[in-house]
């Protein structure tokens, strides 16, 4: 599942300023995707987005520069890059000297794309740019409005239903509730989740279940995103159905994953929430 980088995770490291992209760490993302039924022909379009608060490094004349950069790995590379090691490359350029920001675009942007397998787009604003910049929620019907009960057995996919005889629907369901854990360290991944349905009406109490149910689940952020998208297009056969989470910042990076069955006419918003 390995194919650069040395594996870091869950191991303790130097913040050294010599690193370079040979710390990048890819996990491929066909043995995942395997594990939840997805096959070699993609049932979903997509993109993970992440976002970088912690970038700096020095201009010509050894002055430190900041900026906030968006990463946007497509769902069709064929790998993903650990977000420890990840970490670990970003902060190096802290004390590299750079000719200016778009020499830094350009260069995380090349490493990026190379680890990823494929074209990865970087953005990057000066913090000057976020000035005034609105903080909000996943816009959808709140599910935690529901007054669910929750069982210790409950089997997650088997939630998931529609209601019987009822028209198609067309709607968007969100959740603040999403919480997972890391496969390696088992710490706590939160998130909010925004489900847009177009099919046999949901049942959203099944669907609020079952997402709690990810408190106990081990998995990458972008596997979760997938596993959700799989699940509810299996077991509810929607017409049209997209899945976006906005998981909080760990070490600087957020991850932002997006899975849909149906063009749209780009990316979901690069909000943030609150909690991010």
């Amino acid at each position: 599942m390995v194919e650069s980088g040395e594996c870091l995770l869950g191991q303790a490291v130097d913040y050294a300023a010599n690193r370079d992209a040979s710390i990048l760490f890819a996990l491929a993302r066909a043995p995942l995707r395997v594990e939840i039924g997805v096959g070699v022909a993609l049932p979903f379009l997509g993109a993970d987005v992440w976002n970088a608060y912690e970038l700096s490094w020095l201009n010509m004349r050894g002055k430190p520069e900041l900026a906030l950069a968006t990463l946007i790995f497509p769902a069709e590379s064929p790998f993903m890059i650990e977000s420890k090691s990840l970490k670990l490359y970003l902060n190096a350029y802290s004390q590299k000297n750079m000719p200016d920001m778009e020499a830094v675009r350009q260069q995380i942007a090349t490493d990026l794309s190379r680890v990823a397998g494929a074209a990865v787009q970087v953005r990057m604003r000066h913090p000057a740019s976020l000035e005034g910049e609105a903080m909000t929620e996943l816009p959808g019907l709140l599910l935690d409005r529901l007054d669910v009960q929750i069982h210790p057995d409950d089997d997650g996919v088997r939630l998931l239903r529609t209601v019987a005889g009822e028209p198609p629907i067309e709607q968007t369901l969100v959740s603040r509730l999403l919480k997972s854990n890391c496969p390696v360290t088992g710490q706590p991944d939160w998130a909010s989740v925004q489900i847009h349905y177009h099919g046999s009406p949901i049942d959203e109490a099944g669907l609020l279940r079952y997402l709690i149910g990810y408190r106990r689940h081990q998995a990458f952020h972008e596997q979760c995103v997938e596993q959700i998208f799989m699940d509810i297009l299996h077991a509810c056969q929607p017409m049209r159905l997209s899945v976006h989470a906005r998981y909080t910042r760990r070490g600087g990076l957020d991850i932002n994953p997006w899975r849909s069955n149906f063009s749209t006419a780009g990316l979901p918003d690069n909000i943030r929430h609150p909690r991010q």
